[in-house]
């Protein structure tokens, strides 16, 4: 089974190197390595040039291929992804450092398990530093126990429509995939919105051993630090109207896909997609005065909504303190 590594850049001077040591140390190497610089200005595509000499002399067939202008990561991977050959991707980010065995542990998930569609693992948060950050990926997203073993019996649309616990850089798929995923839509992140197309067609699992270090640093796209109480008790502070908005315009685009994606989407994906909206949209009804909300609110969380469809007490406590 072939497998390809994507790899987007952008000014990534800094940590490339390191990242490609750790592609290039892997037990089980790629056979292609695609890469897209989204039209960095500090000298990284000079660097991949010169990096690609090391690939090669080790048989690696690599692509470079450079953004004239900056579209930004979501797009940039979109366009990597389109160039690949290998019949598992595995999404690659300039700044993180690969275990040796994460490209042979993963690949023997595809192999064992022919309806496997993607896969994602655990990693190990690093600061820019390289030092241990004392905190594993999953640990920094608070996934808990129950999330995981829903993803581990079959349950990861469940899980994923809730919030996405698919991490890009620690993820792999079959190629195959794109056929249903792409166009990525504007409203989903790429990691997001693979994983969930992925779960409503085909098997979605996780590893929770760690085979990756995932660098925590100012320049992160997004990144996954933990937030402390004070940080969680601003969140809920934070105005409610826009970010439910944006939720609603995810939801009726996945909704809008699904049908497309033939009869390997289950009626019960679709049906859970429409409850995810009916109860977006009583929470974008709720009063604006914050004491008003409160038995509202009480009712759709007795109902088990907010648990279903939304993150649960977290999601009650921004409707409760968030302002409009």
């Amino acid at each position: 089974m072939s497998a390809s590594v994507v790899l987007c850049t952008y000014n990534g001077v800094s940590f490339l190197p390191q990242l490609w040591q750790s592609l290039l140390a892997q037990t089980r190497l790629p056979e292609h390595i695609v890469v897209r610089d989204d039209a960095s200005r500090d000298g990284t595509w000079e660097l991949l040039i010169s990096l690609r000499d090391a690939g090669v002399a080790r048989g690696i067939d690599v692509s470079l291929a450079r953004n004239p202008v900056n579209v930004g990561y979501a797009k940039n991977f979109e366009r990597a992804l389109a160039g690949t050959s290998g019949e598992v991707l595995f999404l690659c980010d300039q700044d993180d450092v690969w275990h040796p065995d994460k490209l042979a542990t993963m690949l023997a998930a595809f192999e064992q398990r022919p309806r496997l569609s993607l896969l994602h693992a655990d990693a190990r948060l690093i600061g820019a530093d390289g030092k241990d950050l004392r905190c594993t990926l999953f640990r920094a997203l608070e996934a808990t126990r129950k999330e995981i073993g829903g993803i581990h019996c079959g349950r990861a649309f469940d899980v994923l429509l809730r919030r996405n616990l698919a991490t890009g850089a620690a993820l792999a798929m079959r190629r195959s995939l794109l056929a249903d995923a792409m166009p990525f839509p504007d409203e989903w992140v790429h990691d997001e919105w693979l994983a969930i197309v992925a779960a409503a067609t085909g098997e979605v699992d996780c590893l929770e051993t760690p085979l990756m270090d995932y660098r925590q640093h100012g320049a992160n796209q997004i990144g996954a630090q933990r937030r402390n109480l004070a940080g969680k008790w601003a969140r809920a502070g934070e105005p409610r109207i826009a970010y439910l908005e944006w939720l609603v315009r995810r939801g009726n685009t996945l909704l809008q896909r699904l049908p497309q994606l033939g009869p390997c989407v289950s009626p019960a994906h679709i049906d859970a997609v429409r409850g995810k909206l009916a109860h977006l949209g009583y929470r974008l009804g709720l009063p604006v005065a914050r004491p008003r909300r409160l038995w509202p609110v009480l009712l759709e969380a007795l109902a088990g909504r907010y648990a279903r469809y939304s993150t649960g007490l977290r999601a009650v406590a921004y409707d409760l303190l968030g302002s409009g």
